[in-house]
C-alpha cells in the first residue's frame, strides 16, 4: 500500500486531495505539508512512498524541494502536482528527480492511477506533458562523446529499446514493436536503468536526448 505526503500550500486543495486518495482503500495518507521545507523535513521523518508536490509554495519551492529529497531521500518518490504547464517547470522538476508530473486538471480517476504507477517504480508525465518533453528535447543540437561510454555498455537490443522509450512508447508498445514478450521488454528497461545509473523511464528519456540517441548515427 503506498504511504503518501501531500504537499500543497493551498488547504482547500490538500483536503480535496487527502478525501480524494483516502477514498482508495489501496493508499494512505501518512501526512501533510504547507511549504516545500516543510515536505522536505515530514518525509525525511515520516519516510513516505510518495510525496505529492505542488511547484509553487512558500519557503522553498516544490522543485527545489524536490531535489534536496531526491539526495537526502532517495528511496522517496516525487510526483509533481501543478496548476502550471510550464516548460521550465517541467523539466526544472524531471531534472530535480521527480518521477512524475500532473496536471490538476487530471480527474480524479487519473491522480489515483498516477500515485499506484509510482508506487510500481514506473515513472509517468500527462499526455501532454510527454510530447512537450520530446518535442523539446529532440530540438537539442547533436552532443559530444561525453555520454558515448555509458551508451556503449548497452547490447544492441537495450539500445533499441532505449530509443523506444526516448520515443514515449511504452512496454507493451515496445515489445510489439520490438516483437518480443513484454516480460522480455520489462527485463530490458531494468537493465538499461542499471547500467546507466538512472531512476526511471522519465531519466532515460532525458539522458537519450541529452546524449543524442535520437539524432542519426555518424
Amino acid at each position: 500500500m503506498p504511504r503518501v505526503l501531500i504537499a500543497d500550500d493551498d488547504h482547500l486543495m490538500r483536503a480535496g486531495l487527502i478525501e480524494l486518495l483516502t477514498a482508495d482503500p489501496g493508499i494512505e495518507i501518512t501526512g501533510q505539508a504547507a511549504t516545500g521545507r516543510e515536505a522536505v523535513e515530514r518525509a525525511g521523518r515520516l519516510t513516505p512512498d510518495i510525496v505529492l508536490m505542488d511547484v509553487r509554495m512558500p519557503d522553498l519551492d516544490g522543485i527545489a524541494a524536490t531535489r534536496q529529497l531526491s539526495r537526502t531521500a532517495p528511496d522517496v518518490k516525487i510526483l509533481i502536482l501543478t496548476t502550471f504547464e510550464q516548460d521550465d517547470y517541467i523539466f526544472g522538476a524531471l531534472r530535480a528527480g521527480a518521477s512524475g508530473f500532473l496536471l490538476k486538471r487530471a480527474r480524479p480517476e487519473e491522480l489515483i492511477a498516477a500515485v499506484h504507477t509510482v508506487a510500481a517504480g514506473d515513472s509517468l508525465l500527462s499526455p501532454s506533458v510527454t510530447r512537450r518533453v520530446i518535442d523539446r528535447l529532440a530540438q537539442q543540437p547533436v552532443p559530444d562523446l561525453a555520454g558515448q561510454s555509458r551508451l556503449s555498455t548497452l547490447t544492441v537490443r537495450e539500445r533499441e529499446t532505449l530509443e523506444l522509450i526516448a520515443k514515449g512508447l511504452s512496454n507493451r508498445e515496445i515489445a510489439a514493436t520490438l516483437v518480443v514478450e513484454e516480460s522480455t521488454t520489462r527485463t530490458h528497461v531494468k537493465r538499461i536503468l542499471m547500467k546507466l545509473g538512472l531512476r526511471d523511464r522519465v531519466q532515460a528519456v532525458i539522458f537519450a536526448y541529452e546524449n543524442g540517441i535520437n539524432h542519426p548515427r555518424p
